[in-house]
């Protein structure tokens, strides 16, 4: 049978590696966080980006907000941008211009160096404190932001948390703005290229008037055609009145010798007309009057169509001023930046019990290793 268990060396070694690894460790942690750590105060406040039904304003636009580029069309989640934002150098640049971080973050380094700033630094090391201050909680799906700001006081936990939360709204505005901008010069573009088509229309029609010496082909023709067919009934008129008088009157009579003169004058006429229309149909190409008539037709057309365009341009472009006359996105605010009461940081016995997990896991490794080694020598 064994005997009773004795202590030996390797036992003491254990116990002096748990005292010196695990306890002693422990003990000045727990001194620290327990006497030299200095308490800090956790403000909290919520927010999210809305934004406003258009409604038939957006309809009228149509496509247009889509010519203003990806920041009218919202090619990035406002949550998205807000977080990165939050995160940002710049943000905490223009807070620390505010309230003066290093002043309120580094007063407490020589009794807590551990949670304070160190005093001196540069912007980086200010950012870098600032993401170990500043907690955020961002679901992209809903789109809902909660911020979780520390520091060594209350009041200015909750100044700090007001102003980013002032900073955030002012990034919103910034991005309307910009919305704003690209979607009237948006429309502005398309006023003015609809204008130079106009223009380009109604030159091209008198360029063709001007050419033709017609102002309407159409009307032209039937003028012509009439012309051409009143003569032809006044001539019909002439031979049958000219007949007449040869019978009643004889080939000498005066009246015989008018009807004649008449006749001729009306034979001379007629045929002047169709030469000039046999002209012009020389001078319009080989199809005539209908060739004329297709491009007049063309050409207006292009001028119905480019006024018709002008107008839509137009009312776009009113529609756009009027939606950027209002805010289109602005910061909802559901929880109100918090006055805390009581502190909360540093976790104390979190930070007990979590350095005791970690330095009895170092303290087991540390004696396997040992044992290991001693073993194979």
């Amino acid at each position: 049978m064994a005997g009773p268990a004795r202590r030996k060396r390797r036992h003491v070694g254990l116990a002096l590696s748990v005292l010196l690894i695990v306890l002693l460790p422990l003990a000045v942690i727990g001194w620290y966080a327990y006497v030299r750590a200095v308490d800090q105060y956790a403000s909290n406040l919520g927010f999210t980006v809305r934004q406003e039904d258009q409604g038939q304003t957006q309809a009228l636009l149509g496509g247009l907000a889509q010519l203003a580029g990806p920041s009218a069309a919202g090619g990035a989640l406002d949550g998205d941008i807000l977080n990165e934002f939050i995160r940002s150098q710049g943000l905490v640049r223009r807070i620390d211009a505010r309230l003066d971080l290093w002043a309120h973050y580094a007063a407490s380094y020589q009794t807590d160096p551990v949670f304070a700033l160190e005093p001196g630094g540069t912007i980086e090391d200010l950012a870098n404190h600032w993401s170990r201050i500043v907690a955020i909680d961002y679901d992209q799906a809903t789109g809902l932001i909660g911020v979780e700001v520390r520091a060594f006081d209350p009041v200015f936990a909750q100044q700090v948390a007001q102003a980013v939360l002032e900073e955030s709204q002012s990034l919103v505005n910034d991005l309307n703005a910009a919305a704003r901008a690209d979607l009237v010069n948006a429309a502005d573009q398309e006023v003015s290229l609809a204008l130079d088509r106009l223009k380009t229309a109604r030159e091209a029609l008198v360029g063709f008037r001007t050419r033709t010496q017609i102002v309407d082909p159409e009307t032209d023709l039937e003028a012509r055609m009439g012309v051409q067919t009143s003569l032809q009934q006044q001539l019909a008129q002439a031979l049958v009145e000219y007949d007449l008088l040869l019978q009643s009157a004889g080939d000498s009579a005066p009246s015989v010798i008018q009807a004649e003169r008449k006749i001729d004058v009306i034979r001379d006429r007629l045929a002047e007309e169709r030469q000039a229309f046999a002209a012009d149909q020389s001078y319009t190409g080989v199809e005539g009057y209908p060739a004329l008539i297709a491009e007049y037709e063309r050409l207006t057309v292009d001028r119905e169509y480019a006024e018709e365009t002008y107008r839509a341009a137009l009312a776009q472009r009113d529609a756009a001023k009027a939606n950027a006359a209002r805010q289109s996105r602005y910061l909802a605010t559901y929880v109100q930046p918090t006055l805390p009461e009581a502190p909360i940081y540093p976790k104390r016995l979190q930070i007990m019990l979590v350095a005791l997990l970690f330095l009895s896991l170092g303290w087991a490794l540390f004696a396997l290793i040992y044992y290991s080694v001693r073993d194979r020598g």
